[in-house]
């Protein structure tokens, strides 16, 4: 029960089961994907495999074709085999683990489990992803041996992107089992672990759909809208801005009422069961194919003359509105950046929106408190799930931090809100918050603080940097001691954006790293790693066509990327979320990269109307020509042009592997899967670079397509603009591209310098800036005091 998992078996190819697939694949692990024959074949269709699997294959097809992408990479999906529950069954013996995601009736899954007893090995790991199914009745007339290999594996939905795994044990699982998964979750495949208890629903759909109800049932009560609610439990209450009904539209209503059924068919003794009863018009509207998104219409539709709500009580849709109080009330909570504050503010508002906002959230954190010890133990595990399975930045007893303890017990108590005798013990005790600034957490069951379990490798910038002061600091960024001979540059600039101090504390950094440190890190926090170079000083001066200024301006982040790029220490970046123009070219300039699985990189410039001007087209060249081993033949114009096809179409990659297939990283740089090891994960790269025997790299020169190369793409170019696919002003930034990157005229006469590279580029940068087009987007944005970023 120690071995690693190589191979899975997943039975059930629907959405649930090819996502599960998938991102096993995703995370190098072999899957054969089952399914059932299909009913109703012909007698030809009967004898013919592919007819036979086609359930499978389509699954498969479906999770290849999904938006958002269920794979990192297409290629991934080579590793999943598809087949049917008949054929292929026996195949399931070469499993490690085998999970079912078939229906959600208990039969079918008791005869699935009978099946699968006969064909597993005795050391394979047997799971369910049910919803909320209980494992007692799902394992009646299993075998002993069978029940201790035997767990629930909850995946939630997008599989690929949502954080949350629910493991929920049976009375005779046995822990080595548990632990084997456990590992499998958190190191393979970047999951974060909530074990819950055998209940319905488990911990975060129990918890999330009573909160969701709960905002439905008082929408009629107060006489509000759908668009109403989702404004006020969306952004404003520190929840996705999909809110309410536009989750359910993204679930599906019927899967939304099957999970709500669920719990009001088993929770025949729970307080606050009528809470789970699904209201009649949602029926009528699940009888009616209105299920959301999936049916093109639910409690939102689009149409062509614009976004329309469904009107509850009519079951008409009407144009899409909305009360002005509550946009305006909310709208204010929304511009504060601390989730904390912001629902804190919320809730106090004395209008509509506050009013109703506490009248839900009361409600939903008392029925969470009065949880604890029946769906989980620890507060930390129903915060967790709440947040990594239902995306909320604040768990349920982080939100009651944040409105107050003390206060918020109090309001309850003269609402008439019932509340478990835990949370008055604890009042009582004189404790002020579930959570403590010295990192121990309120134990409900116990009645005392306990220490909270914390993994080493999920370390934040404030927990690693070494004393209360940074080593270097401006306006735009810091550079902290991170322990270990590391020097870490982390920006503080909106988005992440590059200006001049940003760029200025780069070189700083490398010079201070050089001389104090062994490594140099680049870890930003936030949504996102960087959004690429604020380019309002750049707007301003070509309003004033000061060229100069823009060329100063150009070379000082080409001088800070190549700096980075020669430091003698390894520097190595972290890249997440969005990585976009300057961010990559920043990216380009380290050593190595650790990027996040999610991560959207790309070279966006030619959407303002520019090309790359920190030298990412001369590092784009240095990644498409490494590779290739001295004395190989290359036809450099292939390299050229592939290179030029990313930038001039500004392709994006959408994840860290298909970042590295599109040449913007390196096939050797490391990809975080879980986003809070990142920190750890890059420290450690970089830290091994510097212990293996660091040198800097020797700058290169390169033999370029040069004229005839210039002209091939000109002509490239001709045929798109003269086929409507690209206007005159897109040709003039592709042509100016074309002669950077093919090193101008004389480019295939001798070899190109970086130097001379960085100068055309420079040159190429400060050219589109004079262009009427480039400049009237520029001082659109300008006038409209919106910060122009790549």
């Amino acid at each position: 029960m120690t071995k690693p998992i190589r191979r899975a078996g997943v039975i059930g190819a629907g959405v649930m089961g090819s996502g599960i697939a998938a991102h096993f694949a995703n995370a190098g692990i072999e899957v054969l994907l089952l399914d059932i024959v299909p009913p109703n074949l012909s007698d030809a269709e009967r004898k013919d495999p592919a007819a036979r699997s086609r359930f499978a294959a389509g699954g498969l097809e479906k999770a290849l074709k999904a938006k958002p992408a269920a794979f990192f990479h297409p290629s991934h999906a080579r590793l999943v085999r598809t087949g049917n529950t008949e054929d292929h069954f026996a195949e399931l013996a070469q499993c490690d683990l085998v999970i079912e995601a078939i229906i959600e009736k208990m039969e079918p899954k008791r005869a699935l489990f009978a099946r699968l007893e006969q064909v597993m090995r005795p050391d394979a790991i047997a799971a369910s992803n049910t919803s909320g199914l209980r494992i007692e009745e799902m394992m009646q007339g299993r075998s002993a041996d069978f029940r201790k290999r035997f767990l629930v594996m909850h995946f939630f939905n997008p599989v690929r992107y949502m954080k949350l795994l629910e493991l929920v044990t049976g009375p005779d699982t046995d822990p080595a089992v548990v632990a084997r998964v456990r590992k499998l979750g958190e190191d393979v495949l970047g999951k974060g672990i909530v074990f819950g208890k055998d209940t319905p629903n488990f911990v975060g759909n129990r918890i999330g759909t009573h909160a969701m109800l709960t905002a439905i049932h008082l929408m009629i009560e107060e006489g509000l809208a759908p668009e109403d609610v989702d404004a006020i439990t969306g952004v404003a209450m520190a929840h996705p801005k999909s809110a309410s009904f536009r989750t359910g539209d993204i679930v599906g209503l019927d899967t939304f009422a099957h999970v709500a059924e669920n719990c009001y068919t088993a929770l025949e003794r729970d307080e606050d069961r009528e809470v789970f009863k699904v209201p009649a018009y949602i029926r009528s509207m699940i009888e009616a194919k209105l299920l959301g998104d999936k049916t093109k219409g639910g409690f939102y539709r689009k149409t062509k003359e614009g976004l329309e709500t469904l009107d509850p009580a009519k079951l008409q849709y009407r144009p899409h509105g909305g009360d002005e109080a509550i946009k305006k009330a909310t709208r204010s909570c929304e511009k504060i950046e601390d989730p904390a504050a912001r629902v804190k503010k919320l809730a106090s508002d004395p209008g509509k929106a506050g009013q109703f906002a506490w009248k839900v959230l009361s409600r939903s954190l008392a029925y969470t408190a009065r949880r604890v010890g029946e769906i989980a133990d620890s507060i930390v595990s129903i915060d967790d799930a709440m947040r990594w399975g239902y995306n909320w930045e604040l768990g349920p007893f982080q939100t009651w931090d944040a409105l107050g303890f003390a206060e918020t017990v109090e309001r309850m108590q003269k609402d008439g809100i019932q509340l478990p005798e835990s949370i008055l013990r604890m009042k009582q005790s004189g404790a002020t918050s579930f959570y403590r600034a010295d990192g121990a957490v309120f134990d409900l069951l116990k009645g005392e603080y306990v220490a909270r379990p914390i993994d080493p490798r999920n370390v934040t910038l404030a927990g690693a940097r070494r004393g209360v002061k940074a080593v270097l600091a401006n306006d735009g960024a810091e550079a902290w001691d991170l322990g270990d001979g590391v020097l870490g540059v982390t920006f503080k600039t909106k988005a992440n954006s590059l200006d001049p101090d940003s760029i200025g504390m780069l070189s700083l950094a490398a010079e201070k790293a050089e001389q104090d440190f062994r490594a140099l890190v680049v870890f930003n926090q936030g949504e996102h790693f960087c959004v690429g170079a604020n380019l309002f000083l750049v707007a301003m001066a070509a309003g004033n066509k000061d060229w100069d200024a823009i060329r100063r301006m150009v070379k000082a982040y080409q001088d800070a990327t190549q700096r980075l790029k020669y430091a003698s220490v390894p520097v190595v970046a972290a890249p997440y979320g969005m990585t976009l123009g300057g961010g990559l070219e920043l990216c380009f300039a380290c050593d190595a990269v650790q990027a996040a699985a999610e991560t959207y990189a790309g070279l966006v410039e030619v959407g303002v109307g520019l090309i790359p001007g920190g030298a990412g087209t001369l590092n784009m060249l240095w990644r498409a020509f490494e590779g290739i081993p001295e004395g190989v033949p290359v036809n450099s114009y292939d390299l050229v042009t592939q290179v030029f096809k990313n930038i001039a179409l500004a392709r994006v990659a959408t994840s860290a592997d298909e970042a590295k297939a599109l040449g913007f990283f390196r096939k050797t740089d490391g990809v975080s899967f879980d986003r809070a090891r990142q920190l750890h994960e890059v420290k450690a790269r970089a830290v091994g670079i510097a212990e293996a025997g660091y040198h800097m790299p020797v700058p290169r020169a390169y033999k370029l397509p040069g004229e005839s190369g210039i002209a091939t793409l000109q002509m490239m170019i001709d045929t798109l603009v003269a086929g409507g696919h690209a206007s005159e002003h897109d040709a003039k930034i592709a042509r100016k591209l074309a002669e950077v990157l093919c090193g101008g005229a004389g480019g295939a006469a001798r070899e190109v310098t970086e130097d001379e590279i960085l100068e055309l580029e420079r040159e190429a940068f400060v050219s589109l800036c004079g262009e009427p087009k480039s400049a009237e987007r520029m001082q659109y944005m300008l006038m409209n005091n919106k910060p122009l970023r790549n």
